[in-house]
């Protein structure tokens, strides 16, 4: 707080003692040593709490389709089988879900779940939603369901609109080289 703010909302009852304040202290007194070990703990506890892996970038890439590793959601609720009937991402409905390769997914209705159920390879986004530009790079990034593309009727995300340009421009091209990296990057990807 500013001593205005101190002055004009008087002072708290209670802030004699402050755990912030004190922590801050203690680890000053530790020197230097002590700031690292109580970082590596720090750490070490973060990573057990989020049961996450060292690298972020690992732990946002090992699963063969896309998710939202809070919801579950693939592609983040969007319903893949709008993409083809509508021409455009729509949200799918918690009433109409069904589970493929370890994820939910939702739909706008009854008629593109079951479409999705009867075909889930063609419904579902190719590479698993990881853009296919970044795939043939020999990296896996997760698409985004708002930057789209159906080509040779299959539906392609992408993590940036600059990828699905370019993915456009010459798809063939792209592709050739997705399909050629995708079974190593493929066979990294979690089960």
């Amino acid at each position: 707080m500013t001593a205005q703010r101190q002055e004009r909302n008087g002072s708290r009852p209670g802030t004699g003692f402050r755990p912030g304040i004190a922590l801050i202290f203690s680890i000053a007194a530790l020197g230097w040593a002590g700031i690292a070990a109580i970082s590596l703990v720090g750490i070490s506890l973060i990573g057990i709490s989020l049961g996450a892996a060292a690298d972020p970038a690992e732990a946002a890439t090992t699963e063969r389709v896309v998710l939202n590793r809070f919801t579950g959601l693939a592609i983040e609720g969007f319903d893949p089988v709008a993409y083809f009937v509508d021409a455009r991402p729509e949200l799918g409905l918690a009433s109409f879900e069904a589970s493929d390769a370890g994820a939910v997914w939702r739909f706008r209705n009854e008629g593109n779940r079951a479409s999705f159920v009867a075909h889930p390879d063609i419904y579902g986004p190719r590479f698993g939603g990881y853009d296919p530009v970044d795939v043939a790079r020999g990296v896996t990034v997760a698409g985004n369901p708002r930057f789209w593309l159906v080509s040779g009727q299959r539906l392609y995300l992408f993590g940036r609109e600059q990828n699905r340009d370019a993915f456009a421009a010459d798809p063939a091209r792209s592709l050739r080289e997705a399909n050629s990296h995708w079974p190593r990057l493929e066979q990294g990807l979690a089960q």
